[in-house]
């Protein structure tokens, strides 16, 4: 492919809206354009990219045994009602009707079409396990686009779902994608760690998500050196030891705190550190109130939260439920003897044991010191748990060390789903008694477009772009420096052919352009292996050869004749 004939376009200024690397180099490169917010033209080098990492995708999943089929972009409202989905997705759904007043959804998810696909089609035992994934654009009303690809309204995903006759097929189905991930993000060049995560809404309590760690990521991770532990800080747990001795028994006294409602302001105000508070607040747990309390130095975890209380959902409470809870606002709140009799109070597991500390008194302006939460509260055995976010610091779960805070870029996640869908959807096969079984599914999704941006966020430089040989745009640039020599063409073109026999691909730069300017948008998009082609390095003996990833003292000098084999050792 000449340069000449290519629709490429590199930037030197990074675009004003983009706020991490990835970004800029996304669209500088000549990747993508932006359409408009979280809406991106994929031009021919980004064009490359993504079907390479789909072709990766493809052949890992038919490896595994799955079958790909393609769904309607476009999902009739009926299948969404089945599950109740229609009205919990919210406003990041896109709904819209056609012209017969029809209900539609933009697809942001595939559970009911693929569920009911499996319905209408598995009728024994025989026909299961049965594994079918599809690469899809995928569409969601994200309130605040950014990052490029990483947070956008149309992004491209691969989503395989998986039907089983039991727990262990389930398991086993499970654990062959997990293993597939894991070559597909190896192939790409990525280093993707597995972490483990919250289902949430999509399934049961086996789920891991697949993250590339960046300083760029959005989504936090406990890590452990020593054991190799890692989640999200959704789902990151922490190992409590026994309670420091706290002093002797102490009085319960009322302090006037005025003006001072935050942990902040009255530890500031007392001359004390947040550690010897109780944080307190109000949530609100499928319509009942209930108060939650913390050290206060620490923050609640709604997720580890609502999966404590068996909740569907849980939330911060409104000032009135706040007020007629407690008998005061928010600020003066605490678990000593509240306004409602009947509130429910919950406590993160360091709590446990706790005395001398201090909580807010139920009454604005006042809090109370001296406080053994055993003694003064209505907390029991059963009212503890682990109820905080993980901080740097904490102590691993499994070998007790201390944990770092890592950032990570989420570029997949697999789940196993039980029965939610196929209860919902009747999906049943008869098994060799020819008695109705439920099948039992999975659920397991790919970024594809996020993964390209990964790719960029975890693999560049102050020059640009550096791309695994995998996934490369293009191999191998030649860069032709004299394009009006005959000669220079000539070995050029045969290295481009040369090239082009054994399977690799070449771009050759035939450009009209300064040899500097050349190499700077080699380096910003980032081809695996440059080979410069003029008349002077000819004249002394060879081109030149390097790779991108290479100090530029690397440079070889090597005979036009050698370059095929030296090209293909170093790709």
């Amino acid at each position: 492919m000449k340069w000449t004939k290519s629709l490429i376009q590199t930037l030197r200024e990074n675009p004003g809206d983009a706020e991490i690397d990835s970004h800029k180099l996304l669209v500088r490169a000549g990747l993508a354009r932006k359409v408009a917010a979280g809406l991106y033209a994929y031009l021919p080098l980004g064009m490359r990219v993504l079907k390479k990492i789909q072709q990766i995708v493809r052949e890992e999943m038919d490896r595994a045994g799955a079958q790909e089929i393609v769904t309607p972009v476009l999902q009739p409202s009926e299948l969404w009602r089945t599950t109740g989905r229609w009205d919990t997705m919210g406003p990041n759904m896109f709904k819209l009707r056609d012209r017969g007043e029809h209900e539609f959804a933009l697809g942001p998810t595939a559970e009911e079409v693929f569920t009911d696909i499996a319905k209408g089609i598995v009728s024994s035992y025989r026909q299961l396990p049965l594994t079918i994934y599809q690469i899809q654009w995928k569409f969601r009303d994200e309130t605040r686009p950014r990052f490029g690809l990483m947070r956008s309204k149309e992004f491209l995903m691969k989503d395989a779902y998986s039907f089983d006759v039991d727990a262990e097929g389930a398991d086993k189905s499970y654990w062959t994608m997990y293993h597939a991930y894991e070559r597909i993000f190896g192939r790409c060049g990525l280093k993707a760690v597995p972490v483990q995560a919250d289902g949430g809404d999509m399934g049961d309590s086996m789920t891991h998500e697949f993250h590339v760690l960046a300083d760029a990521g959005e989504d936090g991770i406990a890590w452990c050196e020593g054991c190799g532990y890692a989640a999200n800080l959704e789902k990151a747990e922490r190992k409590c030891g026994e309670i420091a001795a706290d002093a002797g028994e102490q009085a319960v006294e009322e302090v006037a705190t005025p003006d001072a409602k935050t942990i902040g302001q009255v530890a500031s105000f007392m001359g004390l550190g947040a550690e010897a508070f109780v944080k307190s607040l109000v949530y609100v747990a499928d319509g009942k109130p209930v108060m939650v309390c913390v050290p206060g130095d620490r923050d609640v975890n709604d997720v580890k939260l609502r999966r404590f209380l068996g909740a569907k959902s849980v939330a911060l409470a409104d000032f009135d439920t706040v007020l007629a809870a407690t008998g005061a606002n928010a600020g003066f709140v605490g678990p000593v003897k509240p306004a409602s009799g009947d509130l429910r109070i919950v406590a993160d597991i360091a709590l446990k044991g706790a005395k001398g500390r201090i909580v807010g008194a139920n009454k604005d302006g006042y809090h109370l010191k001296g406080v053994d939460l055993e003694r003064d509260t209505r907390l029991g055995e059963g009212d503890f748990a682990d109820l905080v976010v993980v901080q740097a610091g904490d102590v691993c779960p499994r070998c007790g060390k201390p944990m770092a805070i890592k950032r990570g870029i989420e570029v997949g996640q697999v789940f196993k789903l039980g029965t939610k869908y196929t209860d919902a959807f009747k999906a049943v096969y008869k098994n060799d008694n020819l008695e109705e079984k439920t099948m039992i599914m999975g659920c397991y999704g790919v970024g594809v477009s996020r993964t390209l941006q990964a790719i960029i966020e975890q693999s560049h430089d102050k020059d640009g772009i550096v791309w695994p040989s995998s996934v490369a745009p293009y191999q191998v640039v030649v860069e032709l420096l004299d394009p009006d020599q005959g000669e220079v063409v000539r070995v050029a073109e045969t290295i481009e052919s040369a090239l082009e026999a054994i399977g690799v691909d070449v771009i050759v730069d035939d450009r009209s352009e300064r040899p500097g300017v050349k190499f700077k948008d080699a380096d910003l998009i980032g081809f695996p292996v440059r080979v410069v082609v003029g008349a002077k390095g000819l004249s002394n003996g060879g081109v030149e050869i390097k790779r991108r990833d290479e100090d530029k003292s690397k440079t070889r000098i090597v005979p036009p004749e050698g370059a095929l084999d030296v090209i293909r050792s170093l790709l």
